[in-house]
């Protein structure tokens, strides 16, 4: 079946092949952020309690680090989905594919060049740390969905000038007030430099009095600092001590070695997390930045200048993330995408077709490394379909490269099939997790309705599970043993906290158990001899139900 070429030239495909090939990876815990847990923990406590503006911890405590957004992004998601891996984590992955026709627009907005779109849309969907913050149910990828809108009202206000449309405006302040509400200072921060620069650049300045657009300034800022006035009246000025600890205090810097080596850091993976399409541009690159500003210095001035000021917010941290780029990165992409057209008019980089081998060959390594572990862990069928699914798309991909056609997609399509293929890799040691496993355990062991459990382990796994059995039991984290209440007659624990019960006081049965990644060797060892469930049940990771053989009377 052909492609409409509508989709072929437009954003359709990249985003469509976005959702399709990350989709697998994202909505399942191959991977858990351990940041996810203060978000889905307070997602599933608002389902329990009908607080929807203030967040707890899984061991009750108040979190005022963040604001209230991305807890709401979660809980809509658990709410349509029910409480899940899928369920935290979709309503992110959406977001992330939606920034790549936001990044088409602005291209196209920015530029007569009808290539400039196209290369700015696949750059952005296959840009790694877009990609993996799509599968976290964290704020940084709303974050960038949020300030890649605001830079579309940028967009519309450059290229009308005094003329532009209110819909520009109302955009751009909308954006900015929901990107505060998802990660505070940082948005703000960003918003306001770039008010300055329309207001100020050399090249194609605003009037002040244009961008005084007052109503939807206002609605910007009630969208911004309405949680805040909320959490003020019902907890008065502490909450803020929080706040700004995360959002000040622990994230600035002040060794002038460390600010420079930040900055440096960010400076170079700025430019090389776009692999592999920052080769295409190396040579002379000198002679096609400058010939790319001049064809729009308002716009690509823009976008230098808030590259540069996510690379000096970024030195100030005292602890780097590569994250941390990523509010820029979606207009980065363009930056790069436009070098890469003036270089190239109207036809496609020489290398390509290497570099499409080079990522083709990659994923059929992957899907190598995939079936030997997943046919000798006895993986379920289901997963071996997907294998074909991805050994079949490899196969397309490669008789594409031969043909020549599309290019860009082809490059595009070969690296967002590797974590399509990665999915495959990881589900043996990841799937079924914890929370899973657990739910399995209660289904066919079931306790009284509300009753409380207690958690002791690593609270990274203490989201899972509390994910797992979902808003009908309230799993409760506590740091020792000798914290729990008497009151609660079932724990979940682990290898090390299981020892420290008495066995004439519990009944403890082993209710979870996953191959832990670091004793990967033991697992292919496993294989290679086939005795996977002895060495598994030897080398994994367990958490235990345990419940109180003498029950308390009410």
């Amino acid at each position: 079946m052909k492609l409409p070429q509508e989709w072929i030239n437009g954003y359709q495909l990249p985003m469509a092949a976005f959702l399709l090939l990350i989709g697998p990876f994202a909505l399942d815990f191959h991977l858990h952020y351990p940041d996810e847990m203060y978000y889905t923990d307070a997602a599933i406590r608002m389902m329990q309690n009908g607080d929807y503006l203030t967040t707890y911890l899984g061991d009750g405590m108040l979190r005022f680090k963040k604001p209230i957004l991305t807890y709401w992004f979660v809980w809509t998601g658990f709410n349509i989905f029910g409480v899940s891996a899928l369920g935290s984590r979709i309503l992110f992955l959406l977001a992330g594919a939606a920034i790549i026709p936001l990044v088409y627009q602005v291209a196209r907005l920015s530029s007569t060049n009808k290539n400039l779109p196209l290369w700015s849309a696949w750059i952005a969907a296959t840009h790694p740390v877009v990609i993996f913050s799509s599968t976290r149910s964290i704020p940084d990828i709303l974050l960038a969905f949020f300030m890649t809108s605001a830079a579309l009202g940028v967009a519309g206000i450059i290229r009308y000038g005094k003329t532009a449309p209110k819909k520009y405006l109302w955009l751009l302040y909308l954006s900015l007030g929901l990107a505060f509400e998802v990660k505070g200072l940082p948005a703000a921060a960003l918003g306001l430099i770039a008010l300055g620069y329309l207001w100020l650049n050399p090249w194609k300045p605003i009037p002040l009095k244009k961008l005084l657009h007052f109503p939807s300034i206002l609605t910007g800022i009630i969208i911004a600092l309405f949680w805040f006035v909320a959490m003020y009246l019902k907890f008065g000025p502490v909450y803020l001590d929080s706040f700004f600890e995360d959002q000040v205090g622990m994230r600035v810097g002040s060794r002038v070695w460390l600010i420079a080596r930040h900055f440096l850091f960010a400076l170079v993976l700025m430019v090389i997390l776009f692999f592999p399409w920052f080769f295409f541009g190396i040579k002379k690159v000198k002679e096609t930045a400058l010939a790319t500003f001049r064809e729009n210095r308002a716009f690509i001035g823009f976008i230098l200048t808030w590259v540069l000021s996510i690379l000096l917010m970024t030195a100030l941290v005292s602890k780097f993330y590569e994250r941390y780029l990523l509010p820029v990165t979606p207009l980065a992409a363009i930056g790069l995408a436009w070098l890469l057209v003036k270089k190239w008019p109207g036809t496609h980089p020489k290398g390509w077709k290497t570099w499409t081998w080079i990522l083709i060959g990659l994923n059929g390594f992957i899907l190598l490394v995939a079936l030997f572990a997943n046919i000798g862990l006895g993986s379920p069928v289901w997963v071996l379909i997907q294998w074909t699914a991805g050994l079949l798309m490899g196969i397309l991909l490669a008789r594409g490269v031969q043909k020549g056609s599309h290019p860009l997609a082809l490059q595009g399509l070969s690296i967002l099939l590797i974590f399509f293929n990665l999915s495959l890799v990881s589900h043996p040691l990841s799937i079924p997790h914890q929370g899973r496993q657990f739910k399995t355990y209660l289904e066919n062991h079931p306790i009284p309705p509300g009753s409380p459990i207690a958690f002791l382990g690593h609270v990274h796994y203490g989201s899972k599970i509390r994910i797992g059995l979902g808003e009908t039991h309230h799993v409760k984290t506590f740091g020792r043993l000798e914290d729990i209440p008497d009151s609660y007659s079932y724990i979940i624990c682990d290898q090390t906290n299981k020892e420290r019960l008495a066995d004439h006081a519990y009944s403890i049965q082993l209710a979870s158990l996953n191959w832990d990644p670091k004793y990967v060797d033991k697992m292919i060892g496993a294989i290679l001899r086939g005795d996977t469930e002895a060495e598994k049940l030897k080398w994994g990771k367990k958490y235990y139900w345990a419940e109180k053989v003498n029950q308390p009377v009410d």
